[in-house]
């Protein structure tokens, strides 16, 4: 095996000619518009020259020149040295190359979004999906409304694993953080550099208790509330005043001023109807608006926000049960279902099934926090997108990813194996991808200090013992 087999991900081509250029000079660039978008071709004989498509293109051949280079041009001082000589050409399968990371359940300082995003770049890997809000905390800095960090960025604890249901109790250690505007646009910038787009995400009409915990109005009942310290779906969920609805339109302005990105998430996800059920001013909005049921509230919720989106020049993005007739056509959907229909819209597929890093990846008895489906590396090397979506994202909800230290554990190295099934096209072997990176892709990731999970089982220091999880069984 030679230094251009040991490439992660493995590139449509790489002819090593022989020999190595001894003191490589810097690299010439220049655009080569017959390359697919975001394609290289990096040549290395008396000299290093990479002809790009574009700017992403060349940065990607930049990475490459790292691998080739060896581990020690991961790490932050050093990287020197011969390059093998040869000629790599390569460009991706997909345009969407995604990672959500939940900074809501268990906030991430600024630096560790930096690092996490170096690590992504370093994969290709090309959409970071930040989901910013939740029952359990408010992550981004509005200043219109200041109780949302003041009080929703706050909360006085946090169940300890996966108990079950209606447990009461938490550790009773506060937990908190949020990004303010300056920290935000540092996240962007740095992300751009490395072409990477950054995708917020505000939830709703679910997932809003930590926003209710801040302005009680927003919430159905009006009644006071905490910051949840729980897990899982909850029924304390918007009112659908008009009142609500524009408030969330401003945030939603806000976001915009801060983030690029065409694509602006608003969830949709997982909203229990039992309040608006309950509640007569839901019912009787339900009637003023000619909808069959308090059901329907969900998608005319969602459809507002899309609306005020667009007309600030962008494009929503939902998860997959927020689809209805009333979802416009340019919304983009985060379908984390199997066998969803989209009705034609364009579609990031992000099935729970295949591409949920948080989940369980071994039945190792030592499985820090065990939950959710068995996922294996080979089994997220296995998983094969449809070729007509935009691309494929993997997901990493952090309920039970307290630390980056426990976000690498999760992420890696499953997320170097998602990240060559969406870059890489043609025939798969898990067998070569293991031995390859085994061989040359985990000692970079021990040059990036990236604590990953070993291939025999957690580390003694990784495990949680006697910290309850929830397995699940396809």
């Amino acid at each position: 095996m030679t230094v251009f087999d040991g490439l992660l991900p493995r590139p449509a081509q790489a002819t090593p000619t022989g020999g190595v250029l001894s003191d490589p000079p810097a690299p010439v660039a220049a655009r080569d518009a017959s390359l697919p978008p975001e394609g290289f071709r990096l040549t290395i004989d008396d000299g290093v020259r990479i002809a790009a498509a574009d700017a992403a293109g060349e940065f990607y051949a930049h990475q490459a020149l790292r691998q080739l280079r060896g581990p020690s041009a991961f790490r932050a001082v050093g990287g020197g040295g011969p390059l093998p000589r040869g000629v790599v050409e390569d460009w991706p399968r997909f345009g969407w190359r995604g990672c959500l990371l939940d900074v809501a359940r268990h906030f991430m300082p600024t630096y560790a979004v930096l690092r996490f995003l170096d690590l992504m770049a370093a994969h290709r890997l090309n959409v970071l999906h930040l989901h910013l809000t939740d029952d359990q905390g408010w992550r981004v800095e509005v200043p219109e409304f200041p109780r949302l960090t003041t009080v929703g960025a706050w909360r006085a604890g946090s169940w300890t694993g996966r108990p079950p249901d209606g447990t009461p109790g938490h550790d009773g250690r506060p937990h908190g953080g949020f990004y303010t505007v300056d920290d935000l646009r540092e996240i962007v910038a740095y992300a751009a550099a490395r072409h990477i787009t950054v995708v917020p995400e505000i939830d709703v009409p679910g997932h809003s208790q930590a926003a209710i915990a801040a302005y009680p109005w927003l919430g159905v009942t009006s009644a006071p509330l905490d910051v949840l310290t729980s897990w899982g779906i909850n029924e304390n969920i918007l009112a659908v005043t008009d009142e609500v609805v524009d408030f969330y339109r401003r945030v939603l302005t806000h976001v915009t001023e801060i983030f690029p990105s065409e694509v602006i998430c608003v969830g949709g996800d997982e909203v229990p109807t039992t309040q608006w059920a309950t509640d007569p001013r839901s019912v009787e909005r339900a009637a003023d608006l000619g909808l069959s049921g308090v059901d329907e509230l969900h998608s005319w919720f969602v459809a507002q926000l899309i609306t005020h989106l667009e007309s600030l020049g962008r494009r929503g993005y939902v998860w997959d049960e927020a689809l209805s007739s009333r979802l416009s056509p340019r919304a983009v959907v985060a379908a984390w279902h199997d066998g969803v229909d989209t009705g034609g819209r364009d579609v990031v597929l992000c099935p729970e099934t295949h591409v949920y890093l948080d989940h369980r990846q071994s039945d190792h008895p030592d499985e820090p926090i065990p939950v959710g489906y068995l996922r294996t590396l080979a089994d997220v090397y296995a998983y094969e997108p449809a070729l007509d979506a935009l691309g494929a994202q993997a997901q990493l909800w952090s309920e039970h990813l307290d630390s980056p230290r426990r976000v690498d554990y999760a992420a890696f190295p499953r997320l170097a194996a998602f990240a060559e099934v969406v870059w890489s096209a043609g025939e798969r072997s898990y067998a070569e991808f293991e031995h390859r990176l085994t061989t040359h892709h985990l000692p970079r990731l021990d040059a990036m200090g990236v604590e990953y999970r070993p291939m025999a089982g957690p580390h003694p220091w990784q495990t949680r013992p006697g910290v309850p999880g929830r397995p699940r069984e396809f």
